[in-house]
């Protein structure tokens, strides 16, 4: 069995720690660590029985994006408020506003939940930095994108009431995994006005802080990784069972072969459906270590789709590799290299090119959805190395997913990595058995 590389052993021990000491909801991504989606209420007008405020939900996760059919908000009011009237969102239930009897509220509901409106909302429904279709980019591809806005009017408060924070915040970015902390008042929001030369200040600000966890999310992983060499024929599939194990399945349909038909007008929903593999994973990362130069090494990097049904918008896989701590070069995707906490490898994060390959294809009878990329990677003369597995990365994400990893043991090795191994007892006791016979025959 080959040794596993020293440097492996920081990162799997940390690892291990933070998910032994840490709550499901208090967890967080190492690789990440400051990584949350914030929601802001920010009071910037007083009415008769009430207030409007702009409510602002941004991304802070480096990598991790939100995805169709988009982000939904909900809460629980702290006294008998409704919602007048909102621009930029929506509350998805009236509710019950019999009560009201000359002007109706938008939403009567005690728990509403909101959702984003469509790039193409009207523009008397618009707000500023509003209608993203409830998608939020990752913080580190695009900061422009990675936040949405709206005004709400709420009222039926009374006059001379103290105004309380809305309670028991939830967030789905689209399904669960989220967990809110309180809505607590905080600093009131101050912007700019006239140019910079103005500081303008909210009457209050309540804010929520909402991070993810996959063990919350995800009952199974959702991708898994294989890895190849040039210098070895032997391919390290993902896994077997990595999301899940076909037979183990009751549901005759879990999954589809890939010399199966796929019938679209079956009443099975195919969303949830992918290609029958021995991993079981709707999508598979490969590694293929393709060339050794002189002074650069280079990478084949395939992401494969087996849904019959999803494709992927906007998808990013991360890598943690030590070779990144040189200069690397992708040659069909964006890379940006990502700060750490507490890991000597080096982070690259990856994502597709604009008009080019940001859409991974969903799977068909003929073939997977897949999109792939070259690395070019610079040596380092004191660490590089194709030995013990140090040319295959620690750990890959995708879309913000730990993927499931091979056991080290099963990385493809060099051709003489079997003769570089110890003799084990039994070779040591038949040498010295045979040595003794052969001076036994000579006296």
């Amino acid at each position: 069995m080959a040794s596993i590389p020293s440097r492996v052993w920081p990162s799997a021990l940390l690892s291990i720690v933070l998910v032994a000491f840490c709550g499901l909801a208090d967890c967080f991504d190492p690789l990440d660590p400051n990584g949350n989606i914030t929601v802001t209420f920010d009071i910037h007008q007083w009415t008769t029985d009430g207030y409007v405020a702009r409510v602002t939900t941004q991304n802070y996760y480096q990598y991790r994006h939100v995805d169709k059919p988009g982000w939904k908000l909900g809460w629980t009011w702290a006294m008998n408020e409704v919602i007048w009237s909102m621009s930029g969102a929506f509350a998805t239930e009236q509710g019950n506003c019999s009560s009201f009897k000359y002007q109706v509220p938008h939403s009567c509901k005690k728990d509403p939940t909101i959702a984003d409106l469509m790039p193409g909302a009207l523009p008397q429904n618009k707000s500023e930095d509003c209608c993203r279709g409830g998608l939020l980019s990752a913080w580190a591809i695009n900061p422009a994108a990675s936040f949405s806005s709206f005004e709400i009017t709420v009222g039926n408060i009374g006059e001379n009431t103290y105004v309380q924070a809305p309670l028991n915040l939830t967030l789905m970015a689209p399904g669960p995994g989220y967990t809110c902390s309180p809505v607590l008042d905080t600093d009131p929001t101050v912007s700019s006005d006239i140019g910079g030369r103005r500081q303008v200040q909210v009457f209050r600000t309540w804010r929520s802080t909402c991070t993810y966890s996959s063990f919350l999310a995800n009952k199974t992983p959702v991708c898994c990784v294989s890895l190849s060499t040039f210098y070895n024929p032997t391919i390290t599939s993902c896994p077997k069972c990595s999301c899940g194990c076909k037979d183990a399945d009751k549901r005759t349909e879990s999954c589809i072969s890939h010399t199966g038909e796929v019938d679209r007008s079956s009443s099975l929903d195919l969303d949830d459906v992918v290609q029958c593999t021995d991993h079981m994973c709707p999508v598979q990362v490969h590694w293929h270590i393709k060339n050794n130069y002189m002074n650069q090494w280079r990478v084949k990097l395939t992401i494969s789709n087996y849904n019959y049904r999803r494709n992927f918008s906007d998808w990013n896989v991360l890598v943690q590799h030590p070779g990144f701590s040189q200069q690397a070069k992708t040659y069909s995707f964006n890379n940006k290299m990502l700060p750490t906490l507490g890991f000597g490898d080096e982070v690259a994060l990856l994502w597709g090119l604009e008009f080019y390959n940001t859409e991974l294809l969903h799977a068909d009878e003929d073939q997977l959805g897949s999109v792939n990329t070259e690395i070019l990677l610079n040596k380092d003369s004191h660490s590089f190395t194709l030995s013990n597995g140090w040319a295959f990365p620690r750990r890959i994400y995708f879309n913000g997913e730990n993927c499931e990893m091979p056991l080290p043991d099963t990385f493809p090795m060099l051709p003489n990595g079997g003769c570089s191994s110890r003799p084990s007892y039994y070779q040591i006791i038949l040498l010295i058995f045979f040595t003794f016979v052969t001076l036994a025959t000579w006296l």
